[in-house]
């Protein structure tokens, strides 16, 4: 009887301390919430409180009946109870991982499903090798013309972007932490639009979700335009005597690409995946070989430390699309066996990455100086371009249905998915067959990427405007501001500098790069200037 008295005042102790710790810290925040900082955290920072309110009220009456058990002799039910230190019903609110996986939002489905508990993980060095394909892509071919008319402060930027990059991939899955009543980090959200949608609520809940997929559905569509144009330039240089324009080449390769349409998953995709990296490390390193075996005739006083006002801009936009990998780095994280390690694999790839593009685009341009091209490897001899080229078309052409998927997911998720909030009606039948209607948006977009492959062929103008539009904001303004928005009142001084400082140079960046690019579009289309 005594052990029950105690414990019903400790419980009141403990309450009456938590309301006046809550009091305090709502004096202390006030100024901080009208600013709009950590808005969404003090919501789910009430709605933890509640939690932990009912579940200690639950364990002390669990604790209470097992010794009014132990007290009439009934005792041998507490073994069941507590046989593994969890007590059944109580499952939903333990936050070690050991509980059933939280339920995914409605935009964070595919991203809760890569991360389930039920799925195989996998290690640093396989997330690694996942990071290193996205940004060590075959985009880098365009790095040696951003050093063209960037020069040194080209190079410095290589440097600049992947420590950025890599720190806003950093904070970003911060973002997606939050400490419980205990102290320790917990996962409570799964994705990049779970975070926007935590940092624009109470009053627009799903604003933030909403941008980021329309950035996401930008990006991975002016992707997939990308890979068609590159394989026009790459056949119609490799083969200038035949009568086939670059347009007429990128329909051809939009003709190979129609089978996309019907994947319903990309398993037989995803085979190809190692054998397409190791082909383009193979074309780097032919590439490299080539420059090294000129470098008696390198062009050291081509590069210049000023640098190009009006083409710079658009460097910049590549650079920074070459690093894009922060979309699916929230569910990368989350299918890791050792989350603690994402940290450390982010430093390394990125090293990697600075080392390996700041030497591929040094040694290209001092190849070939002021007469580099946008696709680096225009530049070879004849003898070896159509091999080499052949190799890259290849690889583009494979690497087209991932991000073609990805964005008819996102699409289909968006505007098609059964329910009430859904726009159009889903794209599957109850069997899982593809409707008529959800082919037709998937051949749309193939066909989309033709045509604006076909009135849009300049590689680097349509890559420095998708770095500048999508990639600028995805991986640094973005990125940035959630951090501000969700863990303010714990970022130290330099963190919020930090954090304020790429904000801002990011934005700069970004517009410039923009306004750059549509600029160099308009003079290319309006003077019919070369491909």
């Amino acid at each position: 009887m005594a052990t029950l008295i105690r414990s019903k005042i400790s419980n009141k102790l403990s309450n009456a301390a938590t309301t006046v710790t809550n009091k305090s810290q709502a004096k202390v925040s006030g100024m901080f919430a009208r600013l709009g900082f950590q808005a969404a955290t003090d919501e789910e920072a009430l709605g933890f409180a509640a939690c932990d309110d009912l579940d200690y009220d639950h364990r002390q009456g669990l604790q209470m009946d097992i010794l009014k058990n132990e007290e009439m002799g009934g005792g041998e039910g507490g073994g069941e109870t507590g046989g593994e230190g969890t007590v059944e019903g109580d499952s939903h609110y333990q936050r070690d991982g050991t509980g059933p996986p939280p339920s995914a939002s409605k935009d964070g489905e595919l991203c809760s499903e890569f991360g389930s508990s039920d799925k195989p993980r996998i290690t640093a060095w396989e997330a690694g090798w996942n990071v290193t394909n996205a940004i060590q892509g075959m985009f880098v071919l365009g790095l040696p013309y951003a050093i063209l008319h960037g020069g040194y402060l080209g190079l410095f930027l290589i440097i600049f972007a992947a420590v950025v990059c890599c720190y806003t991939g950093k904070i970003l899955i911060a973002c997606l932490y939050e400490e419980n009543e205990d102290g320790q980090l917990v996962r409570v959200r799964d994705s990049y639009v779970d975070i926007a949608n935590a940092c624009c609520a109470p009053r627009f809940p799903a604003l933030g979700g909403h941008v980021v997929n329309v950035a996401q559905i930008i990006e991975l569509v002016m992707t997939c335009i990308l890979y068609v144009v590159v394989s026009g330039n790459l056949m119609y240089n490799s083969f200038p005597n035949l009568p086939v324009s670059q347009r007429s080449w990128a329909i051809i390769a939009t003709a190979a690409l129609l089978p996309c349409a019907f994947l319903k998953n990309l398993k037989a995709v995803s085979k190809f995946s190692l054998l397409c990296t190791l082909a383009h490390f193979v074309i780097n390193v032919l590439v490299i070989a080539y420059c090294l075996s000129r470098a008696r005739d390198w062009a050291w006083d081509k590069v210049k430390f000023y640098i190009d006002v009006k083409k710079f801009p658009i460097s910049i936009g590549i650079i920074v699309f070459s690093y894009t990998s922060q979309i699916f780095l929230p569910s990368l994280e989350g299918n890791m066996q050792k989350p603690s390690e994402f940290h450390c694999m982010m430093n390394w790839t990125h090293i990697a990455a600075c080392i390996l593009k700041g030497l591929f685009a040094l040694v290209a341009y001092l190849t070939w100086a002021d007469e580099t091209k946008e696709v680096i490897t225009d530049n070879l001899p004849s003898s070896i371009r159509a091999v080499v080229n052949i190799f890259l078309v290849a690889k583009a052409l494979l690497s087209y249905p991932l991000p073609s998927f990805a964005a008819v997911d996102v699409l289909e998720k968006t505007f098609f998915q059964e329910g009430s909030r859904a726009f159009f009606p889903d794209c599957y039948g109850g069997d899982g067959r593809l409707k008529s209607w959800g082919l037709s948006l998937r051949c749309a977009l193939v066909v989309f990427t033709m045509l604006m492959a076909i009135y849009v062929p300049h590689f680097a103008l349509l890559m420095g405007l998708t770095g500048s539009l999508t990639g600028a904001g995805l991986c640094f303004l973005l990125p940035s501001l959630f951090h501000l928005k969700l863990l303010w009142r714990k970022l130290l001084w330099h963190q919020v500098f930090f954090d304020v400082a790429i904000f801002v140079i990011g934005g700069i960046c970004s517009i410039s790069g923009f306004i750059h690019s549509v600029e160099g579009l308009i003079e290319a289309y309006k003077y019919n200037l070369p491909d």
